[in-house]
């Protein structure tokens, strides 16, 4: 079976402030058949979300400098309910699980601490 034609109906955002986590996680999806945007921020998100209301997964990580993660899923949650969310996080002044614990609380359908692999990300995705 063509991955391509079981994935291509999926459009994903992910969000990053972290460019090299961006490209990683674009080219993994885009090779395995995905449609992908990518925003560094989550007022870009907020911007793509309303210029592709077909988007039906978001990646977001949790700790980033504008807008942290836990407030953009949050707002995804209210605003488009029907949005699955992966949460990912490497941690900062706490540890990588507490972050997704809370991610978890607030709506995320799955979480990933980074460092993860090709596997474990299409694994989640697979599962929502």
């Amino acid at each position: 079976m063509n991955s391509n034609l079981t994935h291509s109906y999926m459009k994903i955002l992910v969000i990053d402030d972290d460019k090299a986590a961006l490209k990683f996680i674009r080219e993994i999806l885009k090779h395995d058949g995905f449609n992908v945007l990518t925003a560094e921020s989550g007022y870009k998100a907020f911007e793509l979300l309303a210029q592709n209301p077909d988007v039906t997964t978001v990646i977001s990580d949790i700790i980033m400098p504008e807008q942290e993660g836990i407030e953009i899923i949050k707002n995804i949650k209210s605003e488009h309910p029907h949005i699955k969310i992966v949460a990912i996080s490497g941690g900062g002044k706490m540890s990588p699980e507490s972050y997704l614990h809370l991610a978890h609380a607030v709506g995320a359908d799955a979480t990933l601490k980074k460092p993860f692999g090709y596997r474990e990300l299409l694994n989640a995705l697979r599962y929502l």
